[in-house]
């Protein structure tokens, strides 16, 4: 059956933006608050081992920044107005980001589009933040649809958002292919749903037993 659609992930697929610990020390320092790098790293890596947005209390998705925030604050040692700075953070996240399109996107995108294919974004992130990511990026112009946690009330790799993406587009699993960096949220969830998974490695990081291409504009040589 021929292609229809292609489907991608947001972050480190089309955008990126400063480093996590980065964007912490930055907003941190705002309320008059200091912070190593070094020491940010580890409390993110410990916090990500606890957090996990497809998996969190589904009457708690919507703050669950905030308790992640909150969470990483507690093994920073701040204590001091923690819960008003894990608000803050969660607030101030996107403009303190540095946010970038990747080079290679809006090329590829007018090609694909030019194929006459139908293009979708499939984000674990929440609707306040993809509009405002978007909208200043000017990357909304480009697709057919785009779904977000808001959307069905469910994250990557829940089949769940897959098949509502699908239905959005009106395309079938097999008609479509999906582009993200991750291996878990994107390549795996996608291909549960019958759907073409393709990992995007553009720092050559990944295992080789994946598909994958470096860059997005290899896309136009396989569609």
């Amino acid at each position: 059956m021929s292609l229809k659609a292609v489907l991608f992930d947001l972050g480190l697929t089309l955008i990126k933006t400063a480093s996590f610990p980065e964007i912490y020390r930055r907003i941190l320092a705002r309320f008059g608050v200091t912070a190593s790098l070094d020491d940010i790293a580890r409390a993110q890596n410990a916090t990500e081992n606890e957090f996990d947005i497809a998996t969190y209390d589904e009457s708690r998705r919507k703050e669950f920044w905030i308790d992640y925030n909150a969470s990483l604050l507690e093994k920073l040692g701040i204590e001091e107005r923690r819960l008003f700075l894990a608000a803050q953070i969660d607030e101030l996240w996107w403009e303190c980001s540095h946010v970038q399109v990747y080079p290679d996107v809006e090329p590829t995108l007018s090609r694909l589009r030019a194929k006459g294919l139908k293009l979708g974004l499939v984000s674990n992130g929440f609707k306040r933040d993809l509009d405002y990511i978007l909208g200043e990026l000017g990357l909304e112009k480009w697709f057919d649809m785009v779904v977000c946690i808001d959307s069905c009330n469910c994250a990557k790799p829940d089949k769940e958002i897959f098949l509502y993406a699908l239905d959005k587009l009106g395309v079938k699993p097999s008609e479509a292919l999906f582009v993200g960096d991750s291996v878990v949220h994107d390549y795996e969830g996608a291909l549960n749903v019958g759907v073409k998974p393709m990992l995007i490695d553009r720092e050559g990081k990944l295992p080789s037993r994946y598909d994958k291409i470096a860059s997005l504009t290899e896309l136009l040589t396989l569609v």
